[in-house]
């Protein structure tokens, strides 16, 4: 494979609703799209998902982008590729910086999936025909109008319902869904909003019988959670936590976990995505796919990696329509009843359509052999 091309084409789109967590608020997502283009004109695209600001995790767009223009994409262009999962063995001497690792290593499998006119899911292994997916609420100004968002996803037919939590709004308000939905498939996420001095209010969660409590203590942790899990009978999933194959094996080996919430972003690609899933598969602990607020390139390489056969819960990977008033792939991610159909096409399985994107597009970088830096490794 020879990579000619490299474009990232930087939008600003705006979300249907503000979408709130324990880090704040949100409704225009930067996204930036990753275009590879290869020698006979073909394209392959990903998607970067780190966020505007460095709250989620230290990585973020500004700083995303700098990396790719300047390390990740020029890499790329410079060398032979015979196979996607030699991209993570390229960007090895960088530490960190998986967002921006995974945007360009995504746009290359889905260039590697097209060439080989295969879909990306059957490329990375997987062999799932349907996936199931949950949403993913935000917090409302008051636990009526979240009452109201649960109810229209239940009626919706969601395989699962996720709420976010903090500290002054959790015990109360999950006791409220419960009382009104019954035993519905119910998870709190917490993002990092507790400590182990929290540990009664983290208990008391367990008269909920919740599907799991995800990452409820700082990110990167794994002492503390493991300590946590022996306390608590919900299961631990752990989301920030795991940004790697090595972190993954530490929350596995100090039992700081039951579940594990695979995010592709977040742990610098599919191909290392794949290797925490045989890892997980190999020690019983179940994965899902959790999302980025991502726009339909992300969400395709979510739904594609969820067809792998350890990811047995609902993911966040809802309709394009959740989210955006128009989103710019087609056929846009539909889930019907809780269930997304798994696109057969070549590659990702829609197209990107560049009328709809250029709507919200601010800027286009492009990266070619003939003007990219010589790069000086240390040893």
């Amino acid at each position: 494979m020879k990579i000619t091309e490299i474009r990232l084409h930087q939008l600003l789109m705006k979300m249907k609703t503000p979408f709130t967590t324990s880090f704040g608020t949100q409704q225009d997502r930067f996204i930036t799209i990753v275009e590879a283009i290869d020698d006979s004109g073909l394209s392959g695209f990903g998607e970067c998902v780190s966020g505007e600001d460095p709250l989620y995790s230290e990585e973020f767009m500004d700083a995303s982008i700098i990396a790719m223009k300047k390390y990740f994409a020029p890499l790329v262009v410079q060398n032979e590729i015979e196979h996607p999962d030699e991209v993570w063995e390229l960007f090895k001497p960088f530490k960190r910086n998986n967002m921006a690792k995974a945007a360009i290593e995504g746009a290359v499998w889905d260039l590697h999936a097209k060439q080989k006119g295969m879909s990306l899911s059957e490329a990375i292994g997987g062999k799932k025909r349907q996936v199931e997916v949950g949403i993913s609420l935000g917090l409302e100004d008051t636990d009526e109008l979240l009452l109201e968002r649960v109810q229209e996803k239940v009626d919706e037919g969601y395989k699962r319902i996720k709420v976010k939590i903090k500290p002054g709004r959790d015990i109360d308000m999950i006791r409220k869904i419960r009382e009104r939905f019954g035993d519905i498939p119910l998870m709190a996420d917490a993002n990092s909003a507790y400590t182990l001095d929290d540990i009664e209010t983290l208990k008391a969660l367990d008269a909920f019988d919740l599907m799991m409590i995800e990452q409820p203590l700082a990110a990167g942790d794994l002492i503390d959670h493991a300590k946590l899990q022996k306390e608590i009978s919900t299961p631990v999933c752990l989301d920030e936590s795991i940004d790697s194959y090595e972190s993954a094996l530490g929350a596995i080996e100090l039992g700081s976990c039951r579940i594990i919430n695979v995010k592709v972003g977040r742990v610098g690609g599919l191909t290392q995505s794949i290797k925490i899933h045989d890892l997980a598969e190999k020690h019983d602990i179940p994965l899902w796919c959790g999302g980025m607020l991502e726009a339909g390139v992300g969400r395709l390489h979510n739904i594609a990696i969820t067809t792998l056969s350890n990811f047995t819960l609902p993911g966040d990977t809802a309709s394009s329509n959740r989210y955006w008033y128009e989103d710019i792939i087609t056929p846009e991610v539909v889930a019907e009843d809780g269930i997304v159909d798994v696109n057969t096409s070549y590659g990702i399985g829609a197209d990107v359509d560049f009328h709809k994107m250029n709507q919200y597009l601010k800027k286009t970088d492009v990266i070619t052999e003939a003007n990219t830096p010589d790069m000086i490794f240390y040893n």
